[in-house]
């Protein structure tokens, strides 16, 4: 910056700088505490970002021995340094900009004295490019201790419990503290993987336990005459606790299997059962134990499903993959709930299990990726190597 003299130079800060018409300069010294001010770091942030800012809604999320992201109450942000070539002056505020002890330097009696301090030069700034949350963690997390009927039926309280199981649950705060993500993305996180809260923790329930109070759901409509499309619930509620499920588990049976439909007067509402929600539920249970021919596979699913439902092997998909070996056709389990978000370690996981994916068996198992700026077409030129003999032949991929 060119330093010119001024014909009534003043003592100022920041602001002076602010107000600088263009064309015009202004004359600029060392401030008396100049120096690396490593405390003090740039940040450039997009002006739809600021309104975050101003009200104190943002927040830096992350271990010590994790890279930090910069959350808002919807979005993630990886942080990033990005040097510069430029020479950026740091000024101070107005009360901190004073340069000389003598106050006669800055009442306009000497005109060679410089009126505007710089405290810092800045070698670059940090940017904030958007990320996908980093979820995976949250399920790592949750998954050190599912709630189980052993938990259900000894313990009325936490205060029986021992405090190295307690140690293994999380409070909201602490998932906060612990998972690299926003407070929206993380609620929906724990909306994915039917995470209950449970006396101020969140939980997974264990999928036998869960399973447990589905089929007494199913028994009890059986008995009562209840329609799977409008279960009151609660009279579902008050039948399970009845048959000794835990209050909240029973509601939080409704939620995961069903999807309310009709809002009842006070405050009672209708529930119809979600039928493919319910058919890969009984699917999973089959596949627990291995590999299975299809067939059979097919036979004992429709007998294990609700009377009314109709098992479909679409319903199957991106939860169970179909093998030909000769002539005959076997299933297995392979859920895209239990594979890594990051894209990187997905694909690797996906070209493990098999090397070459045909394009509609491998849809499925991308589809839920979220890369902000990358498509899913963005994601394969990326990750994946694309084959196709001919025009009228169905594309497979391989590992790039």
């Amino acid at each position: 910056m060119e330093i010119m003299e001024q014909a009534r130079p003043v003592c100022r800060g920041a602001g002076a700088v602010l107000n600088l018409q263009p064309s015009s300069s202004i004359s600029i010294a060392y401030h008396t505490h100049f120096g690396p001010h490593d405390d003090l770091i740039l940040l450039e942030v997009d002006e739809k970002l600021l309104p975050d800012f101003f009200h104190q809604r943002v927040s830096l999320r992350g271990e010590r021995s994790e890279d930090a992201v910069l959350c808002t109450q919807s979005k993630t942000y990886s942080i990033k340094f990005v040097g510069t070539s430029n020479s950026v002056f740091l000024t101070p505020p107005l009360d901190n900009s004073i340069l000389y002890e003598n106050s006669e330097d800055c009442n306009g009696k000497d005109n060679h004295k410089a009126i505007v301090s710089v405290i810092k030069v800045a070698p670059g700034n940090m940017e904030l490019v958007e990320v996908a949350p980093r979820l995976d963690k949250l399920k790592l997390l949750l998954s050190e201790y599912p709630y189980s009927s052993r938990e259900a039926s000894e313990f009325e309280d936490l205060e029986e419990m021992d405090k190295s199981i307690t140690k293994r649950m999380y409070s909201w705060d602490d998932l906060v503290d612990e998972v690299q993500a926003s407070d929206n993305e993380l609620r929906s996180g724990l909306l994915a993987i039917s995470a209950v809260e449970i006396d101020g923790y969140w939980r997974i329930v264990d999928e036998k336990y869960m399973s447990t109070i589905l089929i007494m759901l199913l028994h009890n409509s059986v008995l009562n005459d209840w329609s799977l499309d409008a279960l009151n619930e609660d009279e579902v509620v008050s039948m399970l606790v009845s048959d000794g499920f835990p209050l909240k588990l029973s509601h939080h049976c409704l939620h995961v299997f069903g999807s309310k439909v009709e809002e009842g007067a006070g405050g009672s509402c209708l529930w119809r059962l979600d039928e493919r929600r319910v058919c890969v539920h009984f699917a999973r249970e089959i596949l627990v134990e291995g590999k299975r021919k299809m067939d059979n596979f097919m036979e004992e699913w429709k007998q294990k499903v609700p009377k009314g439902m109709h098992p479909d092997f679409e319903m199957l998909e991106g939860e169970v993959l179909k093998e030909k070996f000769g002539v005959e056709s076997w299933v297995h389990a392979f859920s895209v709930s239990s594979l890594p978000s990051t894209p990187a370690e997905r694909f690797s996981t996906l070209f493990r299990e098999r090397p070459k994916w045909e394009q509609k068996d491998l849809l499925p198992y991308i589809r839920d990726l979220n890369v902000p700026g990358l498509s899913l077409e963005g994601l394969l030129l990326k990750y994946t190597r694309r084959t196709q003999p001919t025009l009228d032949a169905e594309p497979v991929f391989s590992a790039r």
